[in-house]
């Protein structure tokens, strides 16, 4: 079942489940979205595999069939590459107020209404899960902002922090060519992540 239908079938509201409730959706979306994940890969091999049959084919007519199959793997992989779009705002929705939950504490201290989610935020959410143009990213701000978790959530969880950023640019640059061996690579960002999360320990 996904959040979505958890949303509008649930009794309990959301700003009273249990840290262990929210864990045990947060699991099944992430086993979810890596079967998702796993299906894209797969999908992505088969179209690269058949896309190098069809240029070593000289047969007009094979080829056709080739740029078909092609054509409705494409059709395939977008309709995953929504879903997945889907099941990440989703389990990204959970995390945050599992975590809310886990920070109630430091929250109430601070005279903070963290973890006090309305009917009206969760048809937001809904909204935003649904709206394929609406991405990760930009969700995970939107989500932020519905939550009020500013800066009283701890940077590394409420993104990317600059390590994972680093991690980004290693791959960038193998996607450029800068970096042709991926052992190299790992070891740059094993190497420049290692330096980041020392330095302030320094």
């Amino acid at each position: 079942m996904s959040l979505l239908d958890w949303f509008a079938k649930r009794r309990k509201p959301l700003s009273q489940m249990t840290r262990a409730e929210l864990r045990r959706q947060e699991l099944l979306l992430e086993k979810d979205r890596m079967q998702l994940l796993n299906r894209v890969t797969k999908l992505a091999g088969k179209k690269q595999e058949l896309f190098e049959r069809g240029a070593k084919e000289k047969a007009p007519e094979v080829r056709r069939m080739f740029a078909q199959e092609f054509e409705l793997m494409t059709s395939e992989q977008l309709m995953l590459a929504r879903q997945l779009n889907i099941r990440s705002k989703e389990m990204m929705t959970v995390s945050r107020l599992r975590m809310l939950r886990e920070n109630a504490d430091r929250a109430a201290g601070a005279g903070s209404r963290l973890g006090l989610v309305s009917e009206k935020d969760i048809l937001r959410l809904g909204k935003l899960i649904e709206n394929d143009a609406i991405k990760t990213e930009m969700y995970q701000e939107r989500l932020d902002e519905i939550l009020k978790l500013g800066a009283e959530v701890d940077e590394g969880a409420a993104g990317l922090s600059e390590s994972g950023e680093t991690v980004m640019q290693v791959w960038d640059q193998m996607d450029r060519g800068a970096i042709a061996d991926s052992s190299e690579a790992f070891e740059e960002a094993d190497r420049r992540v290692r330096q980041q999360q020392a330095a302030p320990e320094a």
